[in-house]
């Protein structure tokens, strides 16, 4: 199977997914091409990809504007929606991030993985240098698991009052999710159930701070996310297969 073969059953799964779960919001579908060769995000771009998601600041800054990753455009509309015949993939910063590699982020992708005041200090200070608007997306960790990042459910509202104290440079536009693992996608069901409840609480009058996106569902379990309301799911080995190579720094 090649990755276009690929992209193109995974397509067919998010269509049937929405048929099944009926009137509800889009979902954005994020290829991950966390340790994959550029030739690899090239080739899902080339079949119509328009999403690219990462794991590490420094493998997404040296992908980040690589020439092999300026797509075609839309094979619907050639001309492209401003009449170019190219196209820029939209990316996501979808793994943990420390303070002080926020510069190769921020500016350039989606942050889906703040979890801390902290991380927010970084962000806004970034943005500001850049005179720039960063959206982010706050991770929450439901299942209190310690091995992993997420700010806990009753810490959330503090959070987002840091977010919205840099409502000048930052702005929260929903939350994400890595539910525990497990072989059984079902089970993750209630996590991704109990995400879109507390998005649902909504933000509580903060500036900038609208919880519209759910980003949550990976190759395993993405069907299950679109049926509890899922905007963005993160996709790797279903579209590129195993990843190879050494984790990147």
């Amino acid at each position: 199977m090649t990755i276009a073969d690929n992209l193109a059953r995974v397509r067919d799964q998010i269509a049937a997914a929405i048929d099944r779960r009926g009137p509800g919001p889009a979902v954005t579908l994020i290829g991950v091409g966390k340790k994959q060769p550029v030739s690899a995000l090239a080739a899902a771009l080339a079949a119509g990809l328009r999403d690219l998601g990462e794991n590490y600041a420094q493998e997404f800054a040296a992908k980040h504007g690589d020439p092999s990753l300026i797509g075609p455009a839309d094979p619907v509309d050639p001309a492209g929606p401003a009449g170019l015949a190219t196209f820029t993939p939209r990316w996501h910063f979808i793994g943990g991030l420390q303070s002080n590699k926020a510069r190769l982020v921020v500016g350039r992708a989606l942050i889906h993985t703040v979890d801390r005041s902290s991380l927010v200090t970084a962000l806004a200070a970034r943005a500001r240098a850049l005179a720039c608007t960063q959206e982010i997306l706050v991770e929450v960790n439901l299942a209190g698991e310690a091995q992993k990042a997420g700010v806990a459910p009753d810490a959330l509202p503090a959070l987002l009052d840091a977010i919205s104290r840099e409502a000048g440079v930052l702005r929260c536009v929903g939350l994400m999710l890595i539910p525990p693992a497990d072989d059984d996608p079902e089970r993750a069901r209630p996590h991704f159930a109990a995400l879109r409840e507390l998005a649902a609480r909504g933000a509580g009058g903060r500036p900038h701070v609208d919880l519209r996106e759910l980003s949550m569902g990976m190759s395993g379990d993405f069907p299950v996310a679109i049926a509890e309301g899922a905007t963005m799911i993160r996709i790797g080995t279903a579209i590129f297969g195993a990843r190879p190579g050494p984790t990147p720094a």
